[in-house]
């Protein structure tokens, strides 16, 4: 699994690429259903990843770096192994316990039938039934994930108490910000009413009760000196991700438009162009993402010309590795879109092997699957496990440096990982990370990348040119996506960087570049 030491000894990988910041995913007590976000104790390392002690030492080595340092927090629900819900539990109906979470007498004349028909985001309902403590059956309580993650209830009062302390408590150590795991999710309509399809009715316009939690996140926040940020998960559209991100709420929200746009050009100009334009309304940068921990990446999901089909669920076939052809075209539109992620102000994320072009691995034995969709959908859903796999650091085999030589990652890796490890692409300045440090060194250069104005050229759907305006100082750039497989002219300018080699003026096919 990698634990907090090891992340500190890769520290200096992070800092050469030219991040600014680190966002470390659940090291919390667990039982592991889902890969942390299954939480027993919101304050506190799990044994498996270290201890306090590891991870004030990886806040220290980072900032020593000038890399901020941010953690998951998981609002919305904890483990049914939290103190909380173990308590609820044994309480029995209608005790002070089960108010912190949603606690229902089922249908039929026995409750022997879910409250409604609401499915679970991971497959079956969201609903399950418990034994009250003389022993007969009881209650349903809510998850909308996993049976294991019951959801809090945030019309009680306590769980804001609580989680206001559970923030003071990092904030307190240092902690830079936070990542708010299904952060537009913590309200639901709780009259339970059946729905057409099954899906949950969860309230998030700006009237929701769920903008007023954030408001108390965002006082507490606001405590603290030295520019603390929350940058809040949601697959919203703009107009309501909008709202969370009001100057009283939160600094930033995950923007998944690149993700769901594809390799498309009509549909990544207009991403740009309202994910601006949603964010200025309300006055707050804009964020861009090709990849994360929940999606499919992104050299396979262009090369199989495939984009995401709702939030977890990825619409690729997941019983072949990609056949060399489609590796090499993923690989080449993966790196175009590294320098268009990369030249668009506001915030960008790079996902953990991004950086390496790392292919979703998608042959993974069913017997070591961990996703909890796994198991729920009887092994139809294969989950998310294949973006998860260990990253390869050197070496020829695996482990390939993540562990012991020999040892074996909780997630296999593949033999063919040999040609994308760290070690082997430091060597190869034609290589993926190569291009990834060229074009973060170029985004802290030229403050034109950062922030600024976007605006566009007129050559057509299949052929990006986006003029880049620095807001204060600076010179202006152009970024060229080329989205056709034919090479193209380019405009005249000074090449600073390119995803592939510009020759004779010619942009090569599903490639990208950045001209002064």
């Amino acid at each position: 699994m990698g634990d907090l030491r090891g992340i500190t000894a890769r520290l200096d990988h992070v800092a050469a690429l030219g991040a600014d910041a680190l966002w470390l995913s659940p090291f919390y007590p667990s039982p592991q259903v889902d890969a942390g976000y299954d939480v027993s104790d919101y304050c506190d390392v799990d044994p498996m990843f270290g201890t306090l002690d590891d991870f004030d030492e990886l806040l220290a080595a980072a900032h020593e770096r000038g890399l901020r340092v941010t953690i998951d927090l998981v609002p919305n629900h904890c483990s049914d192994q939290h103190p909380w819900f173990r308590a609820a539990v044994a309480a029995g109906r209608g005790s002070a316990e089960r108010s912190r979470f949603h606690f229902v007498d089922g249908r039929g004349p026995d409750g022997d039938l879910p409250p409604n028909n609401w499915r679970s985001v991971f497959g079956g309902p969201s609903w399950t039934r418990v034994t009250e403590p003389d022993g007969t059956p009881g209650q349903w309580y809510y998850h909308l994930f996993a049976a294991e993650q019951p959801d809090f209830d945030w019309g009680n009062p306590e769980i804001l108490t609580e989680f206001e302390r559970i923030l003071r408590f990092w904030l307190d150590r240092g902690v830079d910000g936070f990542r708010i795991d299904v952060s537009d999710a913590l309200i639901k309509d709780t009259t339970w009413p059946d729905t057409e399809d099954g899906s949950p009715v969860i309230p998030k316009d700006e009237s929701s009760a769920v903008h007023d939690v954030y408001r108390a996140f965002r006082r507490v926040m606001d405590e603290y000196p030295g520019d603390r940020m929350a940058v809040i998960e949601t697959g919203a559209p703009d107009d309501v991700v909008a709202a969370f991100l009001r100057p009283d709420e939160m600094h930033l929200a995950f923007n998944f438009r690149f993700v769901k746009a594809g390799w498309d050009g009509a549909s990544l100009r207009a991403a740009v162009d309202e994910s601006i334009a949603a964010n200025a309304a309300v006055g707050a940068p804009t964020t861009w993402v090709t990849d994360n921990h929940d999606t499919t990446r992104s050299v396979t999901r262009y090369g199989a010309d495939v984009t995401l089909v709702g939030d977890y669920v990825p619409d690729v076939a997941q019983e072949r590795a990609l056949d060399p052809e489609a590796f090499a075209r993923g690989t080449r539109r993966a790196r175009a879109m590294s320098v268009l992620l990369l030249s668009l102000p506001g915030a960008a994320y790079v996902y953990a092997g991004q950086e390496l072009g790392l292919p979703e691995v998608e042959d993974l034995p069913l017997e070591v699957l961990q996703d909890p969709a796994v198991a729920r959908s009887g092994g139809r859903v294969r989950g998310r496990d294949g973006c998860r796999v260990p990253l390869p650091w050197s070496g020829v085999r695996p482990p390939f440096g993540f562990a012991a030589d020999d040892a074996a990652t909780w997630l296999p890796q593949p033999e063919g990982w040999a040609s994308l490890t760290v070690e082997r692409q430091e060597a190869d300045p034609a290589s993926m990370l190569a291009l990834y440090r060229s074009v973060l060194a170029l985004r802290r250069a030229e403050p034109a990348l950062r922030s600024g104005s976007v605006s566009w050229e007129e050559p057509g759907p299949d052929l990006l040119v986006l003029r880049r305006r620095a807001a204060a100082g600076g010179r202006d750039l152009r970024v060229v996506v080329n989205l056709t497989e034919e090479p193209v002219e380019l405009p005249a300018g000074e090449v600073l960087v390119a995803s592939s080699p510009v020759d004779g003026g010619m942009l090569a096919g599903e490639s990208a570049v950045v001209l002064a």
